[in-house]
């Protein structure tokens, strides 16, 4: 009997532990939907994104469509408003320093040709979007949304 049960607690644990350690390797994941241009709301959206969010280990993208897609023009340069003004950081200085920490810019394709942009137009890093890579963000049952 004992031998049975060991077997079947090992049996257990074999099947188990595969499981277990995919458990242990999944990453939270945000969405952060930024659809306006006005520079004091995305710079609040660019920074949970970064320093609330991607900084405490969640895989995190920034999704630009209708009117967001002009802060990463490089034509365009921002301002920050409130207290991130007063070390002069840009929102296009916030969305590069996301990039170079690892995360994701994607930028709504349609809207940037509503908008007369293209690729060549954005800052460097930004990710143009397809309907799969949004997709694979959003219905990730990993993945929360939040929107601004």
């Amino acid at each position: 009997m004992k031998t049975i049960l060991k077997r079947l607690v090992l049996a257990v644990a074999l099947v188990l532990s595969p499981m277990l350690a995919v458990a242990e390797t999944v990453k939270p994941r945000l969405f952060v939907n930024l659809t306006t241009d006005d520079t004091w709301a995305a710079a609040k959206a660019i920074m949970f994104a970064h320093q609330k969010a991607q900084k405490q280990g969640h895989d995190t993208a920034i999704w630009m469509n209708v009117r967001a897609v002009y802060l990463a023009d490089k034509k365009r340069p921002s301002h920050v408003h409130g207290l991130m003004a007063d070390n002069g950081t840009s929102v296009q200085d916030m969305l590069k320093a996301f990039i170079a920490d690892g995360g994701t810019v994607i930028m709504c394709g349609a809207c940037s040709k509503a908008a007369g942009l293209n690729k060549a137009d954005y800052i460097d890093g930004i990710t143009m979007g397809s309907t799969d890579l949004v997709a694979g963000w959003l219905f990730d049952p990993d993945t929360k949304t939040l929107a601004w």
